[in-house]
């Protein structure tokens, strides 16, 4: 026979996903599995748009380095760095908003 705990089960709040949907809006997936298929792959897209992030800012780096980069490659190197910053801050508030709330006690 089980005995009682005297925990409640807290469902977590929903997970941001790492893409848009198709109208552009945000997609959150709420599952206390975070071992499901969906937040696997959520977890690897979220690895992939950071490891992008970091290969873009090294070739971005080289453009933006010498002063006689012609404006289309500055252009093309800023719309990708602003794609990938996008990602990042996605990545960064997804993450953010799991993180478990401390307990605080007022004096």
């Amino acid at each position: 026979m089980e005995r009682p705990t005297g925990r409640t089960h807290v469902t977590p709040p929903p997970r941001l996903l790492p893409w848009p949907s198709p109208d552009g809006n945000p997609c959150y997936l709420v599952t206390d599995d975070d071992g499901s298929y969906l937040s696997r792959l959520a977890d690897d897209l979220e690895a992939v748009q950071l490891a992008t992030g970091a290969d873009v800012l090294g070739h971005a780096r080289k453009v933006l380095d010498d002063p006689a980069s012609p404006y289309r490659e500055v252009r093309f190197a800023g719309l990708r760095l602003a794609e990938c910053l996008t990602d990042a801050l996605r990545v960064a508030e997804s993450r953010g908003m799991r993180l478990p709330v401390p307990d605080t006690e007022d004096p």
